[in-house]
């Protein structure tokens, strides 16, 4: 047996991922696995069977990151695959899921054919990487790769004043193993696209070579309230009126400064929230990208201008607060190259790719040389429950995982 034979038998990805997916699903199809609700403690528990079913070791550290290890006899650095399984409320069944369930069928695969690498094999989920309920998104790689303290990240509530360590003891995964005590040689995340490009190209396979930075902001606007039947239009400070402002403005701002610029405000709360009452107080988030830092930091400074002139001509106070910001990542070459050969011996085409979302393998290529492969997304959709992926480049995507790591493993040495 050599490393060119071994194959995954997709079957198995395919219906883990549907199984795991029935968890907490919702009457539209969307899969609705919060960090540390009690659907995400159900998604731990059956990923913790099926490591325990393919006899890894298994190691929860203090912020809940889960880890599986194959052939930890050895005592080379090990090579770690993974992603997530927590969801926003609105997702579909791959974002996460799939490059944790890939992982498992890779050591599937090495262990139907007893191969045990030169090197261990980690699988990891990563804890709250959406950051839907506690910020900042992609906490538990963070932490672990030291860009973000445990105790702070501990006492992260969220908009019921619930603390994440509390959560995390409660839902039985305040692990033991010391944040950042896994250091891998190399970590490779294999993620559904989530955008157009693949699909529209019609190209089975991305090896992803950089990833955007993002800054998210959330904006308080002060108003007052006022009765909508006698308060003058004129004289009011309408905090709702100011917020889409900012929304025009942010959309705006991407379309002038063009390029890979990218602005969104998704999520409003209006305050008193009354049909009948101008708005007193809205809080709103904006969430702006580019691949370039200085780009970024461009428009970060226009925003901030424009919030400044809008306070005084609307007659509002207006508060931000930093939720998150994170520097565009380049990976690691030689691993993008290897992920492009493994592709090769597939006899399938690939592209090179920047990631417009926030991954795991950003904060992990801190501490370790890392990359991502890609598979399409139908009509570039995600975060919906009307997120797909064909089968077919589910297990292809699996078995370039697969053969990245076989490659990684037996670079100094022949299998």
């Amino acid at each position: 047996m050599t490393c060119i034979d071994l194959t995954i038998e997709g079957e198995e990805l395919l219906r883990a991922l549907e199984e795991l997916a029935q968890i907490n699903r919702q009457p539209d199809g969307s899969c609705c696995r919060i960090a540390l609700t009690e659907a995400d403690r159900l998604g731990r528990d059956l990923l913790v069977e099926w490591m325990r079913e393919l006899d890894l070791e298994i190691d929860v550290d203090q912020i809940g990151n889960i880890f599986g290890t194959y052939g930890r006899q050895s005592n080379a650095k090990p090579i770690m695959v993974g992603s997530h399984i927590d969801t926003v409320s609105t997702g579909g069944k791959f974002d996460g899921p799939y490059g944790v369930i890939a992982g498992l069928e890779v050591i599937r695969a090495l262990k139907r054919h007893g191969m045990v690498p030169p090197c261990p094999l980690v699988v990891a989920s990563f804890t709250n990487e959406e950051g839907v309920r506690f910020q900042p998104d992609m906490m538990g790689s963070l932490v672990h790769a030291g860009g973000l303290d445990l105790l702070t990240a501990l006492r992260s509530e969220d908009r019921e004043g619930v603390a994440l360590g509390d959560e995390l003891k409660r839902i039985g995964y305040a692990g033991q193993l010391r944040c950042g005590s896994l250091v891998p040689q190399a970590y490779v995340e294999l993620h559904i696209e989530q955008g157009p490009i693949l699909d529209r190209e019609r190209v089975p396979l991305g090896a992803v070579e950089n990833l955007q930075g993002i800054s998210w902001q959330e904006i308080t606007i002060h108003g007052q309230a006022n009765h909508a039947g006698t308060a003058p239009m004129s004289s009011r400070r309408d905090a709702a009126h100011t917020a889409m402002k900012i929304v025009s403005f942010a959309r705006d701002l991407a379309l002038r400064m063009g390029g890979q610029q990218l602005a969104t405000v998704g999520s409003i709360h209006l305050d008193p929230g009354l049909i009948n009452v101008v708005p007193r107080k809205a809080i709103l988030t904006v969430d702006l990208r580019n691949p370039e830092e200085h780009r970024l930091k461009e428009a970060e400074g226009h925003l901030i201008d424009y919030l400044e002139a809008l306070s005084l001509e609307d007659g509002v106070s207006i508060e931000k607060k930093r939720l998150a910001r994170t520097l565009p990542v380049a990976f690691d070459l030689e691993i993008v190259r290897t992920i492009e050969r493994s592709a090769r011996t597939l006899g399938q085409p690939i592209r090179r790719m920047t990631s417009g979302a926030g991954h795991d393998a950003q904060m992990m290529a801190r501490i370790c040389p890392a990359a991502m492969i890609f598979v399409p997304s139908v009509d570039g959709v995600s975060h919906n429950p009307a997120e797909n992926t064909e089968p077919e480049h589910l297990i292809l995507g699996a078995n370039v995982l697969l053969k990245t790591v076989l490659a990684l493993s037996y670079k100094d040495s022949a299998p």
